[in-house]
């Protein structure tokens, strides 16, 4: 069976609903495809273009640095079993520097050594969301040591959208 045939709802092809010609042009101008997310996404033109702000800022707008933006969103997808997600986020996490073997420790069930002590902070901030969503204030202080408050929100937004994304792909089966 093709993961087309898994997917819970159906894809919309681009360019045959021409209320969403709006909101495809913007996913191929930030993405050059509208991928199999976007192509589920887009039964609801608000939320594909909700959806496509969102991640576009989370991505491309903030100041986190583009690693550990790659690291979050790969253990994010570890986490809550989003193959596709992990899948898809591979090649951005090589282009932003980070070697095969971090991207194989993001898979470990413990954080291993491999990890500068920022990338482990993060990690350790995205396991807390993902796993208990609340965050020990222990936590957060430590997280505070490194960024203002402006870096806080981000990364910590990076994980939250990352979750969101995850949760979508893994309750509509996308990818499995």
């Amino acid at each position: 069976m093709s993961d087309d045939t898994r997917i819970r709802v159906p894809l919309v092809q681009p360019g045959t609903r021409p209320e969403l010609a709006g909101i495809e042009e913007r996913i191929l101008a930030e993405r050059g495809r509208v991928s199999l997310l976007y192509q589920v996404l887009l039964n609801s033109g608000p939320i594909a273009s909700g959806w496509e702000r969102l991640l576009t800022a989370v991505r491309n707008q903030t100041g986190v640095p583009a690693d550990l933006r790659e690291l979050i969103i790969l253990r994010v997808a570890v986490l809550n079993g989003a193959v596709f997600e992990f899948d898809a986020h591979v090649p951005h996490a090589e282009k932003a520097g980070v070697s095969a073997a971090k991207i194989e420790a993001v898979r470990s069930e413990r954080l291993p050594e491999v990890f500068a002590p920022l990338e482990r902070l993060v990690l350790e901030l995205t396991d807390a969301m993902t796993r208990q969503v609340a965050v020990p204030d222990a936590l957060m202080a430590r997280l505070k040591e490194h960024f203002d408050a402006k870096g806080v929100v981000e990364v910590v937004a990076t994980a939250a959208a990352y979750n969101m994304v995850s949760r979508l792909l893994v309750a509509l089966n996308v990818g499995h």
